[in-house]
This record gives structure tokens, sequence and C-alpha cells, in this order.
């Protein structure tokens, strides 16, 4: 994330004095809903108005920073970190193409 957009929320959440609110559960809480609010507009087709749907993306990518943030976590590095263990997991000889669950890949 750019540096002024991480300030620009910050200075948002400030100058409303909604830290007080921003715990870790309620940010998680937050994430959760907004993810639900986000596969609502897909409930009963595939097909969903474009500027709802990247409403509804920017709430869940917000809350995630945010909470990221306040457990002193830069978001670059885990997402770095977890799709390294995730090469791992998933090599490509074995997972390409295909959906199926990291252990059961040598099952197939």
């Amino acid at each position: 994330m750019r540096e002024d957009t991480k300030s620009w929320i910050q200075r948002f959440v400030a100058e409303r004095d909604w830290e007080q609110f921003h715990t870790p559960a309620n940010l998680a809480k937050s994430i959760a809903i907004e993810a639900a609010e986000l596969l609502e507009h897909y409930q009963w087709s595939d097909d969903a108005e474009l500027s709802e749907v990247q409403e509804e993306i920017a709430d869940v990518l917000i809350y995630t920073h945010m909470l990221a943030w306040n457990l002193g976590l830069d978001p670059d590095t885990i997402m770095r970190e977890k799709l390294a263990l995730n090469e791992r997991k998933y090599p490509v000889a074995k997972a390409r193409g295909k959906s199926t669950r990291y252990d059961r890949l040598d099952s197939e």
C-alpha cells in the first residue's frame, strides 16, 4: 500500500476519534461483515454491479490493513510470507490447473 493511502486512512480515523473502537476483535468482525456484504452481491447471480463490488472490496481492504497495523504487522510483508508458504504447499508440478487442497495433491 502506498504510504499516502495509509496516512489518509489513519487521518480519516483520527479526525473522527474512532481509534477507540478499532480493537483487533472489532476490526476482525468488520472484515467478516464487509466480506459478507461483498458476497451478497453474488448471492443469486454471478453478475454483480462493478461499482458496488468495488466499494465492498475497498471496505474489506481498509479494515484488513487497519487490523494488520493494529497488530504491528506490515500487510505487504505478511502477504509475501504467505505467498512463499503457498508456493511450497502448492508446487506447480502438482497443483497446476487443479483446485485440490494441498494435503490431497499427492493422492491424485
